[in-house]
């Protein structure tokens, strides 16, 4: 057997490198076609707004109960009627007592920016809440897209006793 010759002939290495790379090429382009054909391009783009929000909590006497102030420090504006709030684990006297509605209801129609603050009390809660505690209560800040898309958490309290 000739050594030589099997390291001198090389025909068929140059189609064959051809044709794995255009198979290579079929499958990546077909790939990226098929995501946004199938709508998944949309979902890529279709992010929730990076921000930072803060929270001040007051504790306050037996006639006008606690309250939590609640700030956007920085990042994206958001339309005030995309941002919602949800409160679970506050208590009324002993009962217990949620919240889940709009944040930065006094902005309605306009943005919210770097330096807004609304305060969640008593008054934002259903029924005749009045010795609100919020020293076991959660919050949660979230992104609701007018549009309907997927809505995200952009920030979380966790009060001294949660």
């Amino acid at each position: 057997m000739d050594v030589k010759a099997l390291f001198d002939d090389d025909e068929a290495v140059s189609p064959v490198i051809g044709v794995i790379l255009m198979v290579a090429i079929t499958v990546i382009l077909a790939a990226v076609i098929a995501t946004f054909v199938l709508g998944l391009g949309d979902q890529i783009s279709n992010t929730a707004p990076q921000a930072s929000f803060s929270f001040d909590y007051t504790e306050n006497d037996i006639t006008e109960g606690d309250t939590l102030e609640v700030t956007h420090n920085g990042g994206e504006t958001i339309p005030a009627n995309e941002i919602e709030a949800a409160v679970t684990g506050a208590k009324d006297g002993g009962s217990d007592a949620t919240y889940n509605g709009n944040l930065f209801t006094d902005n309605s129609g306009s943005d919210v920016n770097a330096g807004t603050t609304d305060t969640i009390k008593y008054d934002d809660f259903s029924g005749s809440v009045s010795d609100l505690d919020l020293s076991g209560a959660t919050v949660r800040v979230t992104y609701q897209p007018a549009d309907g898309g997927n809505s995200a958490t952009l920030g979380r309290w966790d009060g001294a006793d949660a």
